[in-house]
């Protein structure tokens, strides 16, 4: 299987990778990169390492949800995370929720296993009915 990334060109034509398809988020009409999410949330002190996924939403089909796992001694707190979101991107892209995590799931390279983090969290707003 060959994956579907999602990019732009630039100015000399050249694509600029930004996401796999799979790990862009469709909110309403929106589009929202994982990518970035996770940059602007691993750039807050207390947070060690981060992951963005897609959860289903009753209206908008999809919106993002953070895991993170805190720096050591940080005690950051969701509504501290959220307000560094308020100041960084569109109030559209902020996520729904954000969810702390001990470790993220990581494959035998490094890398972090969403489809694990969409199984376990991927329907975590439908059941609270946000």
């Amino acid at each position: 299987m060959i994956p579907v990334i999602s990019g732009t060109l630039d100015a000399n034509g050249y694509l600029v990778i930004s996401d796999r398809a799979k790990d862009i988020i469709k909110s309403g009409g929106e589009w929202i990169s994982t990518v970035e999410l996770e940059n602007i949330a691993i750039a807050h002190p207390g947070v060690r390492s981060a992951a963005a996924i897609a959860a289903r939403h009753p209206r908008w089909d999809e919106r993002p949800v953070l895991l993170c796992v805190r720096a050591e001694g940080g005690e950051v707190e969701e509504t501290d995370l959220l307000s560094w979101f308020e100041k960084r991107v569109p109030k559209w892209q902020i996520p729904d929720r954000v969810i702390f995590v001990d470790a993220l799931p990581v494959s035998a390279t490094g890398k972090v296993l969403k489809n694990q983090l969409r199984q376990a969290y991927g329907e975590i707003l439908m059941s609270e009915g946000k």
